[in-house]
């Protein structure tokens, strides 16, 4: 680890390249030849022996090498996480709306792993499941890698209840409570998912909490929205964006939401509007001790 950052690698294929600095290059086009070399003269590529590499280390194939990302700038995400409960095993955190689970992309020393490394949490923290950047929420990590699959079997047997909440809006003819099943794909572009004909691979139980909440145009929401709700969102199945997609399809979308049904992304936030979608709780039996373990975010939307 490096400042709570742990190395990216890179298996070497077979392939025309005279040296490991010439693959660089052309497996990462975005990142110039100067910032491998300052790696390089730090000590920061090597390979699986953990001999450090220079500009002129001979290319080979089938090796496997070690090296750490870097950005040029990052900005800074306004928002503190909350460590909620804590044990020798594992750990659960609230998370904050804009802030990434893992480092990806544009995000590394801004993501929830590496914000709670440089507090001191063991370097073999990783997260057991996943919620999107822009929601906020519950999320559990493993602290002890020799008991991390009892928690992670949990999750693939269905045995972990996450309870979610969203803002939305309140339309006509439609009645709650209602399961919505759907298949869902990739879609274009690669971010985002989309719903095809075919077999149920999804399913979310939606309920209404409140009835009116408040005016949609408090919320410079579309006035042709007369109120916005909040629902509960229990997923059944963990497919991405499922639940923004689910809501979307039923004509409710989530309050901020920039993907779906319309997409009006940008990479640059606006933290004055999150999205609406809060990751509320998550309830499982602990599969070592048998207890009933039920942790709830402070957050509200």
């Amino acid at each position: 680890m490096v400042d709570g950052i742990g190395p990216s690698c890179q298996w070497l294929p077979s392939g025309p390249w005279k040296t490991v600095l010439d693959f660089l290059k052309d497996k990462f086009p975005d990142v110039d030849t100067a910032t491998w070399a300052g790696r390089m003269a730090r000590g920061q590529v090597v390979d699986e022996t953990g001999l450090c590499l220079n500009c002129g280390s001979t290319y080979r194939a089938g090796a496997c090498i070690f090296y750490y990302r870097e950005l040029s700038s990052e900005r800074r995400i306004p928002f503190a996480e909350i460590v909620l409960y804590e044990d020798e095993n594992i750990l659960v955190a609230d998370k904050p709306h804009f802030l990434p689970v893992v480092p990806a992309g544009r995000f590394l020393h801004e993501t929830l792993l590496v914000r709670l490394r440089k507090q001191g949490k063991p370097e073999g923290l990783v997260p057991i499941h996943r919620i999107d950047r822009e929601t906020a929420g519950v999320v559990l990590f493993s602290r002890n890698p020799k008991t991390r699959g009892h928690y992670t079997s949990l999750f693939r047997r269905r045995k972990v209840e996450k309870v979610y909440e969203a803002l939305a809006p309140r339309v006509s003819g439609l009645s709650f409570p209602v399961r919505r099943f759907s298949r869902i794909v990739a879609g274009k572009p690669f971010f985002r998912m989309k719903e095809v004909e075919g077999e149920s691979n999804s399913e979310t139980y939606i309920d209404m909490l409140a009835p009116s909440v408040t005016p949609a145009e408090q919320l410079g929401w579309s006035v042709k929205f007369c109120s916005i709700t909040l629902y509960k969102l229990v997923p059944i199945t963990g497919k991405k964006h499922q639940l923004r997609l689910h809501l979307a399809a039923l004509g409710i979308p989530i309050v901020n939401d920039k993907l779906y049904p319309n997409m009006t992304y940008s990479e640059e936030d606006d933290f004055s509007k999150p999205l609406k979608l809060l990751a509320k709780s998550i309830c499982f039996q602990d599969p070592l001790t048998g207890r009933e373990c039920y942790f709830e975010s402070s957050r509200s939307l």
